[in-house]
């Protein structure tokens, strides 16, 4: 019987952005996604996707869905087979991190939510190449409008409030595969090569031509880096 692998999206994103792992990576395991909108605190949030998964189970998740994986790590532990961290930190959020967030939470109020997705989850997030693509950049804002302002502040406040990972990443003793893009800004390579020197069990992969939303930008190459370490 094929594992569960939960897939988690990251911050304004919703199933579509594994749209590609559902499809490519269903003869390894059992797909499902979890809910990062069912609370405004890392914990419950993560604990309530555990508590819709039956036994063990390999994550999969996707800057702020890897922020949840390690609270998911934190919480069941014992519980987890493999885990795959994309473009994500492990740190507790910067200072420069809280004002941004803080700012986004301020234009939501003042109705321009529309700006937040148009000006940081399109030309922030993509690589530059990516970033000129118009059925990429539909795809982003639908997942953006989908998932609403009020999902969105539960989500920023559940990430300003999180704890620093970097103490738990050398009791990760799970086989643990980190993949970013060379040319993601929001969550850089040198974190995820932190993250790599830390976690024991772990393997490193940085696809080119790639920015902070790897399984849009780069599907086949991330499906084949997550088949290819999997086996």
């Amino acid at each position: 019987m094929k594992e569960s692998l939960v897939m988690i999206p990251g911050t304004l994103c919703d199933a579509t952005l594994f749209k590609h792992q559902l499809e490519g990576l269903k003869d390894l395991a059992n797909g499902q996604v979890g809910n990062i909108s069912s609370a405004d605190d890392l914990k419950k949030v993560a604990s309530n996707i555990i508590k819709k998964i039956e036994g063990d189970f390999s994550i999969l998740g996707l800057s702020y869905g890897g922020i949840i994986a390690f609270e998911m790590w934190r919480q069941a532990s014992q519980r987890i087979k493999r885990l795959i961290l994309l473009n994500t930190n492990h740190k507790a959020p910067s200072e420069t991190t809280r004002a941004n967030q803080q700012r986004f939470l301020g234009m939501s109020a003042l109705g321009e939510f529309r700006e937040i997705t148009t000006d940081f989850l399109k030309d922030a997030m993509l690589h530059p190449d990516h970033a000129k693509d118009e059925e990429l950049r539909k795809t982003i804002l639908a997942m953006a409008f989908n998932t609403g302002r009020d999902n969105f502040f539960k989500q920023i406040k559940a990430q300003l409030n999180r704890p620093d990972s970097t103490p738990d990443l050398p009791n990760i003793t799970c086989p643990t595969l980190i993949i970013t893009g060379k040319e993601d800004k929001v969550c850089t390579p040198e974190i995820h090569r932190e993250m790599a020197t830390l976690i024991p069990n772990s393997t490193l992969k940085i696809i080119e031509k790639c920015g902070h939303l790897s399984t849009l930008e780069q599907p086949k190459k991330v499906n084949q880096i997550i088949k290819e370490w999997w086996t």
